[in-house]
């Protein structure tokens, strides 16, 4: 038997986690993936968007990502839950552990996605996609639907075959019958602008893209063409990445909770990354000549930048304002799963270039920082942090860990003991 990989994915993550602990630790009477029912925004206030909807609201139109007021005309009855990051991470990391149990080779792609590189670990791979998938319904109390393939991309697509609850499997010999009648925007890569471009030359299907002469798809979007033209193909030769490769130095990444669409809130996660990997660099007497982004889209896709500083560095600032500027140059509006910022070219030599155009007193914002530093030390990370990592009243975005590169945890007095998880 040849390679094996799975794609699970939790079915309506946040509003499944939320329903589950509901129904486990509050004793509620109503499953909300029962209901019309979604996770976001303020109930009072009806701001914010749609981060997870339960099925029942299919019929009304609500889509997740949509405001909330919209949401709120398309059905008045429509239950709003509050997003509450720290349950989603806790039930994220249980989802990890029971899959830990059948592989030790997982990507995580996402708070409730991953990957799984099931080769030589079993031999009736939908068997035991069931099997997993059935645990995780019994132990967790939330569904998954799991693809099976013998590449990733092919597994993610079975994955979003019908769901809840399901297994689907992808193999190259199925193509033709479950993966070519759909439509081309189904496909990974083809966006809103791919699909009128394609649209154009009459391809309306992802088999009518496989079909397409590969040097015509070239020709019209460079080489953005020939990859979808070999993913409509189900040609994926990529691995399952069990570590985010780093550059050589200091470096920190996140996995965001959900898909970052909005440029401010990327910044504030790449605020909290500069503020944990420069203090790193102070702690070991370390400066970095050298500033990388990395970014993972929800596409599969990693691809970074970076930028050579004019005198390596330690300052939160700098290493912020140069991540800001890669971010600015290389991020085209796809929504964003992960985040990183790595450095290279370090040094212990603490001279400093001069530069005409500083615009600031390298030493005094250094023993700034430095005093910081030490005050984290003494009494702990959260004696001081930024007010633009607290939580805001007018919306509901999550409160960013400032030294932890991710969401923080909520301080609850509730018993979360139950199964572990939630």
């Amino acid at each position: 038997m040849g390679r094996i990989i799975y794609h699970v994915d939790v079915n309506s993550a946040f509003l499944s986690w939320e329903a589950t602990y509901r129904i486990h630790h509050l004793g509620a009477k109503t499953d909300l993936r029962t209901i019309v029912s979604a996770v976001g925004g303020d109930q009072e206030k009806r701001h914010g968007i749609i981060l997870a909807k339960s099925i029942p609201t299919v019929k009304y139109g609500i889509q997740t990502g949509e405001p909330v007021v919209q949401a709120k005309q398309k059905c008045p009855e429509l239950v709003l839950v509050p997003p509450n990051y720290s349950l989603y991470n806790r039930s994220s990391k249980a989802l990890l552990r029971l899959l830990g149990k059948y592989t030790d080779r997982i990507e995580q792609y996402s708070i409730d996605e991953a990957f799984l590189d099931m080769t030589g670990y079993t031999t009736d791979p939908v068997q035991t996609a069931n099997e997993m998938k059935n645990r995780v319904k019994k132990e967790l109390g939330f569904t998954v639907n799991i693809g099976v393939s013998e590449n990733k991309l092919l597994a993610k697509m079975a994955s979003d075959f019908q769901k809840p609850d399901r297994v689907h499997t992808l193999w190259k010999k199925e193509i033709k019958e479950k993966m070519w009648p759909l439509p081309v925007e189904d496909l990974f890569y083809v966006g809103h602008a791919t699909k009128r471009k394609l649209a154009s030359l009459g391809i309306h299907t992802i088999g009518e893209l496989a079909q397409t002469d590969p040097s015509i798809l070239q020709s019209i979007l460079k080489s953005h063409g020939l990859t979808v033209w070999r993913y409509a193909n189900g040609l994926d030769e990529s691995k399952v990445i069990t570590e985010i490769p780093e550059n050589k130095g200091y470096g920190n990444s996140l996995t965001t909770p959900y898909d970052v669409i909005e440029p401010a809130l990327a910044k504030l996660y790449l605020l909290s990354l500069a503020e944990t990997v420069s203090a790193r660099l102070r702690a070991d007497g370390m400066r970095a000549g050298v500033i990388a982004l990395s970014i993972r889209d929800w596409n599969l896709r990693f691809y970074n930048h970076q930028i050579t500083l004019y005198s390596p560095t330690d300052l939160t600032t700098e290493i912020y304002a140069a991540a800001c500027r890669c971010f600015d140059e290389l991020w085209d509006q796809t929504p964003i799963r992960h985040l990183g910022i790595h450095t290279s070219r370090v040094t212990h030599d603490d001279t400093r270039q001069m530069n005409l155009f500083d615009t600031m007193d390298y030493g005094k914002v250094k023993k700034a920082e430095q005093a910081v530093d030490a005050l984290r030390k003494r009494y702990g990370q959260d004696v001081i942090k930024r007010a633009c990592f607290l939580p805001s009243p007018q919306d509901k975005r999550p409160e960013i860990d400032h030294m932890g590169g991710g969401i923080s945890r909520e301080k609850r007095t509730v018993d979360y003991s139950k199964e572990d998880i939630l």
